[in-house]
């Protein structure tokens, strides 16, 4: 069979991507956002916070080893998750907002994966120079000294920014300044070595070689977003109706029959997915807006109105083809879904600080052992036993009295103490064995369940809490 009847390759090599620099405001904003989340990245772990002399002093920090979650004041304890729950939907429908009013602006400012990128780019640039130096040098196909002393301090100083992102992650999951001396020292628990060994690699790999692959086939976003966009939704679009036809000589005969777009490919250069705007919207854009900077830069020396490539809306077009006026931006942003989302994401934020607020300082739960349910002493006094794990979340420790309520006759014993009274060390949880018994004859013999309540008292602050429970066996 000869080669001509074979079928096509469906699979095609990528072609490295190598944006042009580009200045304007968008992109003056995500230098700004870059610089403020990867700032918050790399700094947050080595922030203090005092909560006592028992307690860490790291502001945030996620506690494996004690179960506990730090943000500067706040505790979370492990039954304490439907805060954490709460900020991941609080997430999922601030998303669902943005992208309903403005697109994939996560994608194109916030989310990690660009914020790297733009970083190893930025490094790139500097190293190899802008868009036609590094064209040039891609295209070299003999490696002489110049290109691999280019290529060995860029992938350097990439795998140093690689190692910069493990080294900050791991930091979160113990104390900093400890976990840096184990590290340097060699003494750091083998995990740590190979989270940061995975997060280099994934860094340097997704951030330098991967980039717009990841966006394009490993995030599910780009396919779920139409979902939240609508018509009125505000997003990187190009003006065919005044862009078209294109053309490059503005001094020729049919001049005046061409549109405004002179087809420089300034918009197409500066893309860090590769994508021509100017052919509608694509699952790769992901509306970092930097085409915009591009054309408006080159509308301004061709002496033409900015705004040819613009965050626009699908509901316009017919305006604007008309010649009349686009709807104000806040129309746009403002109508039910949005009001819908923003409400939803609001209620749920109020909910979760008064949920913050309401909670108590000590908690308690109470587990009989039904393993026998009840036990009869020789003196024939029936005898229940309970579980009771009793929380403290204090930074210093603290007295707890139990005490019963319900039926005079019950009394209440500890395992192990003398008197009524335990001590729980500062933010932990005590686990107490605690007896309940009740004389032989103090309750009629129909009345085999009787219900109580177990109180438990802080004798520091006076707080309580309490559990109900059942005390089983009296009529036997």
């Amino acid at each position: 069979m000869s080669d001509s009847s074979q079928a096509p390759s469906l699979y095609a090599a990528r072609e490295p991507i190598f944006p042009r620099r580009v200045s304007g405001k968008f992109r003056t904003l995500k230098w700004v956002i870059m610089a403020v989340t990867l700032g918050i990245y790399y700094l947050l772990p080595w922030i203090r916070w005092d909560r006592g002399p028992e307690l860490p002093d790291q502001a945030v920090l996620l506690d494996l080893a004690g179960r506990r979650f730090y943000f500067f004041w706040i505790e979370i304890w492990p039954h304490e998750f439907y805060f954490v729950a709460g900020l991941l939907i609080m997430a999922g429908l601030g998303l669902f907002l943005f992208t309903s009013a403005l697109g994939r602006v996560w994608c194109g400012y916030a989310c990690p994966q660009t914020v790297w990128t733009d970083l190893f780019i930025l490094v790139e640039r500097w190293i190899e120079g802008d868009r036609n130096a590094r064209l040039r040098l891609h295209r070299q196909k003999k490696w002489d000294f110049k290109k691999a002393r280019l290529r060995m301090t860029k992938w350097v100083a990439w795998l140093l920014i690689g190692l910069a992102t493990g080294g900050a992650w791991v930091f979160y999951f113990a104390d900093a300044p400890t976990l840096l001396h184990d590290l340097v020292t060699g003494q750091a628990h083998p995990v740590a070595y190979t989270t940061m060994a995975i997060l280099t690699f994934t860094t340097f790999f997704f951030g330098g070689f991967a980039r717009e692959q990841i966006c394009i086939y490993a995030c599910p976003w780009p396919r779920i977003q139409a979902a939240m966009m609508d018509e009125d939704t505000l997003t990187v679009g190009y003006r065919d109706w005044r862009g078209e036809p294109r053309g490059k000589h503005r001094k020729s005969a049919d001049a005046d029959q061409k549109g405004d777009c002179i087809d420089c490919m300034a918009c197409v250069n500066v893309c860090p997915m590769g994508i021509d705007i100017r052919q509608g919207q694509q699952m790769e854009c992901i509306t970092c807006a930097l085409c915009i900077d591009a054309c408006d830069d080159i509308m301004a020396k061709v002496g033409k109105p900015r705004g040819l490539i613009d965050y626009m809306a699908l509901s316009d077009e017919t305006n604007e083809r008309a010649g009349k006026p686009p709807r104000p931006v806040w129309k746009h942003i403002l109508r039910p879904r949005t009001i819908m989302y923003t409400t939803l994401w609001g209620g749920v934020g109020l909910a979760l600080v008064f949920a913050l607020f309401i909670r108590a300082d000590i908690n308690m739960t109470v587990a009989p052992v039904r393993n026998p349910t009840y036990v009869t002493l020789s003196d024939g006094t029936i005898r229940n036993t309970y579980d009771v794990r009793l929380s403290n979340k204090h930074g210093e420790a603290r007295l707890f009295e139990l005490s019963i309520v319900g039926d005079p006759a019950l009394s209440v014993s500890l395992e192990g103490e003398e008197s009524v009274t335990v001590q729980v060390p500062a933010d932990s949880a005590s686990l107490q064995r605690v007896y309940i018994a009740a004389p032989r004859g103090s309750a009629p013999a129909e009345a085999e369940n009787t219900g109580l309540r177990i109180w438990v008292e802080d004798l520091t602050s006076g707080e309580r809490a309490y559990r109900d429970t059942t005390f089983n066996g009296r009529g036997n």
